[in-house]
């Protein structure tokens, strides 16, 4: 498993949470005709006019008249305690909204009666305080057992010589998702029991940790079902947007579609070849530059899922040869960090690793992993993208993802 684990701030559900009270604040007599509401992100600005992208997908033009109270909350609210009222130019591009709209509005118009906005920098300063809390007290990997009575996950977290097992404490008060289908988009997961998870999915934790990281009482979890395959790539159709791999591990060709959501990377010869000797049993590898020697101390970041308390590559170029010791929580930075790629640059015959949605010979990509043939030698690398972050391209570019 994000980012892939990108953290983001799940704002429709909060808005969704708001509804109630949007509602209570409307006068009877409209709240008789059922307005409809629109929630999403204002793209322009027009006028007196929103333009606003929809989680959906859709875009609408939405009226605000001058007697529309505009109120502003922080990310994550749920209700209007502590809301700011706020002027029509107060709002911009980016924004987050939620509206009620008028049902006594012209045939063709939309018009508000409220809205509530979450300014985008304000946004974005949360999900980035999320994403920081996810890689310092965060856990991720493939679940071993399921323990619902007891409260209890058992994970297999990391890969190789470093893979060790992790105990996930949950209680009523932990917040248990699920992603949605053909999804690591944090945002777009629902609410779920533990019962919903089961032995092989993947899993993210976040909460407080013993001292040796052996246990975790989480206060989140998100958990999934995919499908990892390693193989290569036996035929591409650019039209389609598709390509056939041969699994390795089934022996059998999978067709593999590619979405404009699908995470693609390359890991860079040096990287797969150091990857390759960790999972095989050596705690070093040989580097220089940005994924080795020196370089290897750089700052942490990616986005998301990521494990790791932050250090990792990312500012080692030119630093020279040596050795440098990649510890597992760096692995998934260093995953998230490889160049991205389009399908155009695959070729028949390319090894890829891949995280998919469950299928048999048809499945969708959630993240392609090229420039694996090192990899590729080393049995342990089937649960090395079991902890890439979910959302390891990070979540503020989908305002709206949580890995």
């Amino acid at each position: 498993m994000t980012s892939k684990m990108k953290v983001v701030v799940s704002s429709s559900m909060a808005f969704a949470a708001l509804l109630m009270t949007v509602l209570a604040a409307t006068p009877f007599a409209a709240l008789a005709q059922a307005p409809t509401r629109i929630v999403g992100a204002i793209t322009a600005i027009s006028g007196n006019t929103l333009t606003v992208r929809t989680d959906a997908g859709n875009v609408s033009q939405v009226e605000v008249p001058s007697t529309v109270v505009i109120r502003q909350i922080e990310p994550g609210q749920k209700t209007l305690a502590g809301a700011t009222t706020i002027e029509f130019s107060a709002l911009s591009s980016g924004d987050r909204v939620l509206m009620s709209l008028d049902p006594n509005a012209p045939a063709g118009t939309s018009r508000a009666l409220t809205v509530i906005a979450v300014k985008q920098s304000e946004l974005a300063r949360k999900q980035e305080q999320d994403r920081e809390d996810w890689q310092r007290n965060g856990v991720g990997g493939l679940v071993k057992s399921v323990d619902a009575q007891a409260g209890t996950i058992v994970l297999t977290s990391g890969a190789g010589p470093q893979a060790k097992a992790v105990t996930v404490h949950v209680t009523g008060a932990t917040v248990l998702k699920r992603y949605a289908p053909a999804s690591v988009n944090y945002e777009q997961a629902q609410l779920a029991p533990i019962a919903a998870i089961n032995p092989g999915d993947q899993l993210r934790a976040r909460g407080v940790k013993n001292a040796d990281g052996s246990e975790i009482a989480a206060a989140e979890v998100v958990s999934g079902s995919f499908r990892n395959i390693s193989g290569t790539i036996t035929s591409l159709d650019a039209g389609s947007s598709t390509l056939v791999v041969k699994d390795l591990a089934k022996k059998q060709q999978v067709t593999i579609h590619i979405t404009p959501g699908t995470q693609m990377r390359q890991l860079p010869d040096r990287m797969a070849t150091m990857l390759a000797a960790m999972l095989k049993g050596g705690q070093q590898g040989q580097g220089s530059g940005r994924f080795g020697g020196n370089g290897a101390q750089g700052n942490g970041g990616g986005g998301g899922f990521q494990r790791g308390g932050g250090q990792g590559g990312g500012q080692g170029g030119g630093q020279g040869g040596g050795q440098s010791r990649v510890p597992g929580g760096d692995v998934q930075q260093l995953l998230g960090r490889a160049p991205a790629i389009q399908l155009t640059d695959l070729k028949k015959g390319d090894a890829v690793m891949l995280v998919a949605t469950e299928g048999d010979t048809d499945v969708i990509a959630i993240t392609l992993l090229a420039g694996v043939e090192p990899l590729l030698e080393a049995p342990e690398s089937q649960d090395l993208l079991a902890n890439w972050s979910m959302d390891s391209s990070g979540g503020a570019e989908q305002a709206g993802g949580a890995q």
